[in-house]
């Protein structure tokens, strides 16, 4: 799990929490907030993990948003919480490289004004990442997996579904009209 940053228009800033599963690079829950606390923190992962699914280990860095309460509340759902080295973002590699993702896709393209507009443009861009976006650590798979189809006939042509407001495209064979 991690915190990115994002300002706004009138530079308030502004956090998204992202719970990431390292298996499938499979976001769990994500949540956009302009004053991250412990307390808020632990409701999130109640949301991310309800009636005991909580795994078995969670990453996260020496946030002091964190503070001595997400880890006790994570220990409390039976999970054991893995700290970072301070400074060491690639001691979890994966939520930091969604961050990454979050940022060059969507966050350095668009002018953000407020919290539920974040809110709104982070799910549609977590939908495209779970569905449409390849991964090269998934052999260019994506978390969903999908089925890669082969030309239909000669007279297909490729069409572009825009994903994320138009930002990012899935790219399908469909016959000639």
């Amino acid at each position: 799990m991690d915190f990115f940053t994002v300002p706004t228009v009138s530079f308030r800033l502004l956090w998204v929490f992202v719970v990431l599963h390292h298996e499938r690079r499979r976001i769990l829950h994500f949540a956009v907030t302009d004053h991250p606390n412990a307390p808020w923190v632990i409701q999130q992962l109640r949301e991310a993990f309800p009636f005991d699914t909580a795994p078995r280990y969670a990453i996260l860095d020496r946030d002091g948003k964190y503070g001595h309460e997400v880890p006790s509340a994570l220990q409390s759902m039976g999970v054991d919480p893995v700290r970072t080295a301070p400074r060491c973002p690639w001691q979890n590699p994966f939520v930091e490289r969604f961050g990454g993702t979050l940022r060059r896709e969507l966050l350095d393209k668009i002018i953000v004004f407020n919290q539920p507009q974040l809110h709104r443009v982070v799910s549609e861009i977590v939908t495209y990442y779970h569905k449409d976006r390849c991964h090269l650590g998934l052999e260019k798979d994506a978390p969903e997996p999908r089925i890669v189809r082969p030309r239909p006939s000669p007279c297909a042509r490729v069409v572009g579904l825009p994903r994320g407001g138009g930002l990012q495209h899935r790219y399908e064979w469909r016959e000639a009209a």
